[in-house]
């Protein structure tokens, strides 16, 4: 007889954002069928026929899984699910109130709609409890389907549902249904659209079944629904939703849906458990064991490709994907048809075997273990041994349980240990008796002391083997003491004893390791001979009372709790004391410490959000490594300071720090100094949160002790509803823990070797949501907590879910800080990684490893996990010994002898004697390879990090120190500017009333050297950029550009226009004048654009008019506000700088060297001759000889070749100038690869100049390449490498390697001069101070390049520069005193200015156009004059309007008159009917309506540029009026679809957008279309809110609906044909990380090549940084480039034509 077909219950998984008509997450699998038919073994699997009503929801048609689907006959609709995240909730209970409560509002103001989709979702804590709720349903359940799904994807059985539960998906009822029929085609189609955000269809293929009760196997049929209530598990975070579904032509109507909805939340709601996540596992048998049903496994499964509409749309792509099946399910149809895989134990139960055993041992022991399973103790450690026979084999035959076995009973324990802290559940150690049970006591403690359950299991001799020199008999009794919370001896097995006693006492030990006060309980067992399976009699009396027991699968006693009813949000008791206190609180600070449970560190988050305190979080927290979900600040975001234990160091933080509350939640604190400064604050309130009754509180600070779990805790402060409240200290600590982070960034990726700190540093970018961290004690914890960041690379489900309403996302984090022991450390963590079910990476010293060599005999076997790494900081001793204060006052050998521990133990050899993987790393990039190497996912992994004691007791000195220097520099910040000035939302940050711009054109003496050849250029043209604060204070910043093929005046002075736009009341931080990163988040933050796209000599001057007027604002002058306070001894900030001439190299050696000589009586002290200019490097080198014979050894001569030579040139003239003593020559060679190897053969040293323009906004990664000796300096053009932000970045990382910074100028005016000068003086006290840190001595003065003031025949500024011969050096120096003064009075010379501007006028205007018997009326925005006849008209895309584009326009303004229209239909564009007709918004109306707009504006052609609808629009009237197009840039457009039923489909889709639109309102429409993928990017922009919240302004929200309609991408003419003759210029723009345009316009480049035309005009795709599909909303200012660009493209490509034109004229009439 052929077997049955095999079926699985399938999650459909389409990638997030592929636009297809298949619900949320579709991917298809067939299951290799066997010839019979499913109705064969469908009735072994009904139950008994009940009368119970199947809920059933509206039914859709089929998934759309090929063309076949859907016709162009088809009558199509398209729901698109309108879905609604509530705020996110603090438990699975509360989130069900939010639901239910937007539900029943919704009713109370029902829908007008005939037909709908609706889903309100919230984010619940992340902690898996699918299983759980899917098994508290009744079993007589009425509503159906119901199910559960798990996502175990490795190996999935019903045993691995007991080691850990699963994350998975429960769901209940059907919201909607697709059903697939093999037979007949309907010519009416009803479809969900995929785009309903995070919907999930379920079902299976091949299946006919219509809610009945019976089910067959029919080919080409299918059954898919999506579950009216449904729990979706994911690592970050659970997704609790409600689907509504309805549609009235399918006779299903609104009220039918929440009538079947009321069924399916009433039963889901009765049936959750308050305490869901205390001790879940212990009803898990019980409860699975209720489902029985026989199973039927698939034999095979298949992945079957399937086509999508959007991959028609784009040429007919199928796609595969490649997702692996989810096999592990329980599902029922119906009452009689049920389906399930890989949930059950289908075997005999071993409690119906109990008369089977051979002796009374064996059912001792069965029963035992039995019972341990039915508690869900399924995990087992066992140690071999002949006295433990009997619980070893019962344990190893049972069906449930997972076995792991080692010989070393330390190391098994603390392996038990880490699986409870990641399952939190106990598992069960298996001993033998004597010494075997002793060598558990360090795990017994550490489990104790960390409130972590444990059931010991220890063998033991009969009583009349006590004490009788018996072997392996010692006294068992009590044998650890108070470490555990139960103990009972079990008498030895007799059937004189009831086995209900055993069965009971196992009972109450579990109890006992599971109750408030959690820990370890050990039971000692006796057993007498036989030790084996040796037969005797026994009597079967002492099984009786036991039939119950036996006839199921529960334990035998069951401990309950009684639950207090709910009091409705009101407090009573002691409690109510404890919240008024909080409420009270003015200065609050909460602490959360080590945290187990996801749960938890959930509320966590929610309290410190409800709060709004400055929040403390310990490494254990489990937040400290968090992924940010904004990478930016939001005021409704608590503040996480991550480095106070690192500000503490400063006396003055220490003094600052005052609380008047604190909460701690958690245990211990790891760090020292934080401990020890709440003992210098007291007394103030201190509550202290733990669910363990223990006391806790070793600086005796505690004033009010909470015993409850923080999720009760937060339950009582989130319902109280506290006043937002934020303090000074709360910007304070903001201020100075984003100073410390940025301090300690820089200096850990500034030092080149690898340090300890580093590896910490380095952890967390290793770590995702899939990965957990165990982290060693001694050292490691102590790094990872003072080192360890937090990181950007969030999942897209955070982002989605939870957006700004939790401000990150968490890192599992653990280690045994109970005892805080280095023992059995490798042991516990393969532990954690059994019981989390994570790839997790630990963190160990050597010592601790070496501690604990064993555990590698357990990493080898990886039972039950998934693969490690391992990290060994290996500093040849205990290395933390070094780092306290007995170091100091012990000789070195004793130190070294009997703290050190030092060794030389080969941890490769240990690997490879245990056969376990093992790597070296010596260097940062072989640590990152092997952190993020794939391979390490695959197998486990040994990771060496090799240091050394001496080594890192220096850098974590110099890393405090720096810490120290960074805190007190922001506290003199925060002390000056606070006393000063209000604080805005306790930041302290002042506020941009005027700025402006004049553009400047000096005279200068002579051509400047950076211009070669022939160049006639004696002038130099640059900007003056004035900015004023709110108090009247004025700011000037000199914005320089060399005019190169990178910056140029015209494209520079668009950003400044650009910039003008969004500096107007732009808030700027005090915090700015550190330059360590605050330039560059701030120009994110509140401008919105990426600081790398701001031109470097743009961010130049604007930092440098930002610092000049915060120091008028503070009554000082640039050197204070950039040392930030008063200085120390020995530190005093220089009174001038030493000044280098520049000389150029023309003329012969002998005039060159007269010049030079001249130089040096003017008292010039160091020259640096330009070289590089002649036929050979030859004739270079006997000038340089010729001015070093002539100025003599006593002056500092340099020479610059500006990347001209090559290398044999360079090596050429090295070896002819090697006895010239050059200080050094900057980039000699032009292959910048070919640097050090010059230095090397050369000899000489050599500085870096133009290597340093190549490096981005954080060029410390690029410059780890030159830390060799021969680089002896930097040569820093502060506008060339974009700013003093970066110019300090450079020069620090510069003068910790030993090396010169050299400030050098660009030929700017005196007032760029100044204010490099005080630079210059800021970075020479800066290098004094970071000598003396490192105790090395003198720093020597630097000659820094501000020779160019010689060229500068006259100036912007009317004062004096401050240049000259100083009286007490006899050297040329720059005056300190001079420059500060004429910064901070700036007098300009209104003769060197050619122009001012104050930004550019917006004219706004309304048109009307006359289309089609109606009357338009368009609003105009236009921005610019008429340049040369340019006319640009942009067009904005679906929901935006004109006033979207003004910045970009501004920043174009110079080169053409920019006009921007709202579009009609959106903005305040508006139409006049003539007729009682509605107007139509079609492609075709809307492109000649502009056509006669444009027709209105200028008599020649428009450059027409559009986003997104606009871009469609825009290429539409390319193709068909090129005669009034010149250009069309399209900007993330598309030429529309080109298959008929894909048309359909989008139109269809779009009509529904619409509808939603119209019905639900236009905020609730906004907030699903940008839940979109393709926004995704965009999400993540600063500014996002306020954009979006923009798009609400329309004054007919029915016309932008009709707009979504009529210009849907399924109405609009396909345009791919017609491509091939377009006639025009086109630039096809898209942003870098938006993957479907950027496929879409290259498509587009493909087709428009292939025009016979394309060498005539202009065909380009341009791919813009930092960008996704707002292209222009998210990087404007390389949009801006672009547009220029091609703008001057088309100009010179029409003046090329209309000339052509004229000469063929010319030809003919000759």
């Amino acid at each position: 007889m052929a077997s049955p077909p095999c079926y699985s219950f399938l999650l459909l998984s389409n990638p997030p954002f592929l636009p297809s008509l298949i619900p949320r997450y579709a991917s298809r699998y067939s299951f290799t069928r066997r010839t019979q038919r499913f109705s064969s073994f469908a009735s072994s699997l009904h139950g008994i026929r009940r009368n119970i009503e199947v809920a059933q929801g509206a039914q859709f048609d089929e998934l759309v899984l090929s063309r076949d689907d859907v016709s162009e006959d088809d009558e199509l609709t398209v729901q698109v699910c309108v879905t609604r995240t509530l705020p996110p909730a603090l438990t699975l209970e509360v989130g069900l109130e939010r639901v239910m409560e937007a539900v029943d509002e919704l009713k109370s103001n029902p829908p007008k709609s005939s037909s709908g989709v609706l889903r309100f979702q919230v984010a619940v804590p992340p902690r898996a409890k699918a299983l759980f709720w899917f098994c508290s349903q009744p079993v007589s359940s009425g509503v159906f389907p119901v199910f559960f799904l798990s996502k175990d994807t490795v190996e999935p059985s019903y045993k691995s549902l007991y080691v850990k539960e699963p994350h998975g998906v429960f769901g209940i009822g059907d919201a909607l249904s697709f059903l697939h029929h093999s037979k007949g085609h309907s010519s009416i189609k009803t479809f969900l659209s995929d785009e309903s955000a995070m919907v999930t269809a379920y079902g299976f293929p091949d299946i006919d079944f219509n809610g009945n009760s019976s089910v067959y196997s029919k080919d080409g049929s299918s059954y898919f629904f999506v579950p009216q209530v449904e729990l979706d598990e994911h690592e970050e975070v659970s997704i609790l939703a409600v689907t509504l579904a309805w549609n009235d032509s399918l006779s299903y109507s609104f009220e039918q849906a929440i009538s079947s909805y009321e069924k399916s939340i009433f039963q889901v709601s009765c049936h959750v458990c308050p305490n869901l996540e205390e001790h879940w596992f212990k009803n898990l048998k019980s409860s699975l064991a209720k489902l029985d049903v026989k199973e039927i496994h698939p034999i095979k499964m298949e992945h079957m490709e399937y086509l999508t509409f959007s991959g028609r749309d784009q040429g007919d792509a199928k796609e595969l994907k490649n997702i692996q099946p989810l096999c592990q399910f329980h599902c029922k149809l119906s009452p009689d048809v049920v389906f399930s895989n890989n949930m059950l134990n289908q075997e005999a139960e071993v409690s119906n075997s109990l008369k089977d055993q051979a002796n009374i041992n064996a059912v001792w022991a069965s029963a035992i273990i039995e019972e341990c399973t039915r508690l869900g103790l399924t995990y087992f450690c066992v140690a071999p041994g002949s006295r433990s026979s009997h619980l070893a084999i019962a344990a190893a035959n049972h069906p449930l349980t997972t076995c792991l076995a080692c010989y070393d009973e330390r190391s098994l324990a603390f392996h038990a240990i880490g699986y409870a802290k990641g399952s939190l559940k106990p598992a069960v150690i298996i001993t033998s008796s004597g010494t075997a049970v002793s060598n558990l006591l360090p795990a017994v403690v550490e489990a104790s002391e960390d409130f972590l359950p444990l059931l010991l299991l220890t063998a033991d001799r009969p009583p009349e083997l006590q004490g009788v020199g018996a072997n392996q008999a010692i006294n068992q009794i009590n044998h650890f003491g108070s470490f555990v919370r139960f103990f009972f001896n079990l008498p030895p097995p007799t059937d004189l004893i009831p086995v209900r006693m055993v069965l009971t006492t196992i009972d109450s030990a579990l109890h006992w390791a599971t109750g408030s006060a959690c820990g370890p309980v050990h039971m000692n067992c006796p057993f007498r001979d036989p030790l084996d399976g040796s037969p005797t009699n026994w009597s079967f009396n002492c099984l009786n009372g036991l039939d119950m027991w036996m006839s199921n699968s529960e334990p035998f006693t069951k401990y309950f709790q009684v639950q207090s009813l709910k009091s409705n949000g009101e407090t009573t008791g002691q409690i109510t004391e404890v919240l008024q206190v909080i409420k009270e609180a003015k200065k609050g600070l909460l602490l959360i410490g080590a945290i187990h449970t996801e749960d938890e560190i959930w509320a966590s988050l929610l309290l410190a959000k409800e709060l709004m305190w400055p929040v403390v979080a310990d490494v254990l927290s489990g937040v400290r490594l968090r992924k940010l979900s904004k990478p930016f600040l939001e005021k409704w975001t608590p503040i996480f300071v991550d480095h106070l234990d690192h500000a503490l160091l400063s006396d003055s933080v220490k003094n600052l720090i005052e609380f008047d509350v604190v909460i701690q939640v958690g245990s211990r604190i790891t760090s020292k100094r934080v401990s020890q400064v709440l003992e210098k604050c007291f007394p103030f309130a201190y509550i202290l949160v733990d669910k363990h009754p223990c006391r806790h509180d070793p600086s005796h600070l505690v004033t009010h002790r909470v015993q409850s779990n923080i999720v009760q805790f937060a339950d009582c402060v989130l319902k109280s509803r506290f006043p937002w409240r934020r303090s000074k200290l709360h910007g304070h600590l903001h201020a100075l823990d984003g100073a410390i982070a940025r301090e300690m960034s820089f200096q850990l990726s500034a030092e080149c070797s690898l340090t300890e700190p580093y590896v910490a540093h380095m952890l967390s970018k290793a770590l995702t949501s899939k990965s957990a961290l165990f982290i060693g004690n001694s050292m490691p914890i102590r790094d990872v907590d003072m080192y360890g960041c937090s990181s950007g690379n969030y999942s897209h489900v955070v982002d989605m879910m939870l957006s700004a309403e939790l401000p990150s996302q968490w890192i599992q984090v653990t280690g045994n800080r109970g005892a805080s022991g280095i023992d059995g450390l490798l042991s516990s963590a393969t532990g954690f990684a059994v019981g989390c079910k994570k790839r997790v990476v630990c963190v160990v010293g050597d010592v601790s490893f070496l501690h604990d060599t064993n555990g590698l005999a357990i990493l080898k076997q990886r039972t039950a996990r998934k693969a490690m790494t391992v990290l060994v900081i290996n500093n040849r001793g205990g290395g933390i010994f070094r780092l306290l204060p007995i170091a100091k006052r012990t000789e070195p050998s004793v130190l070294n002898q009997y703290f050190y521990t030092s060794h030389d133990i080969s941890i490769e050899n240990l690997c490879l004697a245990h056969g376990v993987k093992y790597v070296h790393v010596g260097t940062k990039r072989e640590l990152e390879e092997t952190l993020l190497e794939p391979s390490v996912e695959e197998m486990d992994c040994i990771v060496e990090v090799e240091s050394s004691i001496d080594a890192n007791a220096i850098v974590h000195s110099t890393l405090e120190s720096f810490a120290r220097q960074a805190a007190n520099n922001s506290l003199g910040i925060i002390s000056a500017s606070s006393v000063l000035h209000p604080m805005i939302d306790s930041v302290l940050l002042f506020q941009v009333s005027g700025i402006q711009y004049s553009r400047y054109r000096v005279g200068l003496c002579d051509r400047p050297t950076i211009y070669s050849g022939e160049s006639s250029q004696f002038h130099r043209e640059g900007f003056i950029l004035s900015l004023t604060l709110e108090d009247g204070s004025i700011g000037c910043g000199e914005v320089a550009p060399l005019d190169s093929s990178r910056e140029n005046l015209m494209d520079v002075e668009g950003q400044l226009q650009l910039i003008l736009h969004l500096m107007k009341g732009a808030k700027v931080s005090h915090m700015l004048p550190l330059l360590n990163g605050s330039f560059s988040s701030w120009i994110w933050s509140e401008l919105g654009i990426t600081a790398s796209s701001v031109f470097p000599s743009v961010r130049c001057g604007l930092e440098m008019a930002l610092l000049n007027a915060m120091a008028v604002k503070h009554d000082s002058g640039l050197m204070g506000i950039l040392h930030c306070q008063k200085e120390e001894n020995g530190s005093a900030q220089p009174h001038s700088v030493p000044i280098c001439a520049l000389l150029d190299s023309e003329g012969t050696p002998s005039e060159v060297a007269y010049v030079a000589r001249k130089l040096v009586e003017e008292g010039f002290s160091a020259i640096k001759l330009k070289v590089a200019r002649r036929v050979n490097s030859v004739q270079d080198a006997l000038v340089l000889q010729e001015v070093r014979r002539l100025v003599g050894d006593q002056i500092e001569l340099r020479v610059d070749a500006n990347c001209r030579w090559t290398f044999e040139e360079a090596i050429t003239f090295g070896l002819l100038v090697k006895k010239c003593n050059l200080q050094y020559i900057e980039e000699p060679v032009q292959n910048k690869d070919d640097l050090i190897r010059f230095c090397e053969e050369s000899g000489l040293p050599v500085a870096l100049d133009e290597t340093l323009d190549d490096f981005k906004e954080c060029p410390l990664r690029m410059l780890a390449k030159y830390t060799h000796p021969g680089v002896v300096a930097v040569v820093i053009k502060p506008s060339v490498v974009g700013g003093f932000e970066i110019a300090a970045l450079i020069a620090r990382w510069a003068q910790q390697h030993g090396k010169m910074a050299v400030i050098s100028a660009a030929y700017e005016s005196g007032l760029g001069l100044s204010a490099y000068i005080l630079f210059a003086s800021y970075l020479e006290t800066e290098n004094v101070k970071t000598f003396r840190e490192r105790k090395q001595g003198m720093a020597p003065l630097v000659a820094h390049g501000l020779g160019t003031y010689k060229w500068l025949n006259e100036d912007v500024m009317m004062n004096s520069l401050g240049i000259s011969r100083s009286p007490y050096s006899g050297f040329i120096e720059g005056s300190v005193a001079d420059a500060s003064k004429n910064l901070k009075d700036v007098n300009i010379n209104n003769d060197v200015i050619v122009r001012t501007s104050i930004g550019v006028l917006v004219r706004r205007c309304e048109l009307r156009v006359d289309v089609g018997g109606f009357s338009h009326f368009v609003r105009i925005h236009e921005v610019g004059q008429n340049v040369e006849g340019s006319v640009v008209m942009f067009l904005h895309g679906f929901l935006g309007t004109g006033e979207e584009w003004i910045p970009i326009m501004k920043g174009i303004s110079g080169s053409a008159r920019c006009i921007s229209v709202d579009i009609p239909g959106h903005g305040s564009s508006r139409v006049q009917s003539n007729a009682s007709e509605t107007p139509t918004f079609s492609m075709e109306m809307i492109a000649e309506a502009l056509y006669k707009l444009i027709e209105q504006i200028t008599p020649g052609k428009v450059t027409i540029v559009g986003y997104s609808m606009g871009a469609r629009i825009a290429l539409y009237m390319a193709l068909r009026f090129s005669n009034k197009i010149e250009g069309a840039v399209v900007v993330s457009g598309s030429p529309g679809i080109k298959d008929p039923v894909a048309r359909k489909v989008r139109s269809a889709t779009d009509d529904s957008k619409a509808r939603m639109m119209v019905d639900h309102g236009l905020e609730i429409f906004v907030e699903n279309w940008y839940n979109g993928g393709l926004w995704k990017s965009f999400r993540s922009h600063p500014h996002f809110r306020k954009i979006v919240a923009s798009r609400l302004v329309h004054d007919d929200v029915l016309s932008v609906a009709k707009c979504l309609s009529d210009l849907s991408t399924g109405r609009q003419p396909s345009l791919w044909e017609e491509l091939a003759d377009c006639d025009t210029n086109v630039s096809l723009v898209f942003g870098e990380k938006d993957v479907k345009f950027k496929k879409i316009a290259s498509r587009m480049y493909l087709e428009m090549s292939k025009s016979k035309k394309s060498e005539i005009h202009i065909i380009e795709t341009v791919e813009i940084p930092e960008a996704g599909h707002a292209v222009h909303l998210e990087s404007p200012l390389h949009l801006i480039l672009a547009l220029r660009k091609f703008l001057t493209r088309v100009r010179k490509n029409s003046a090329e034509t209309e000339l052509s034109q004229k000469l063929l004229l010319a030809l003919k009439e000759t």
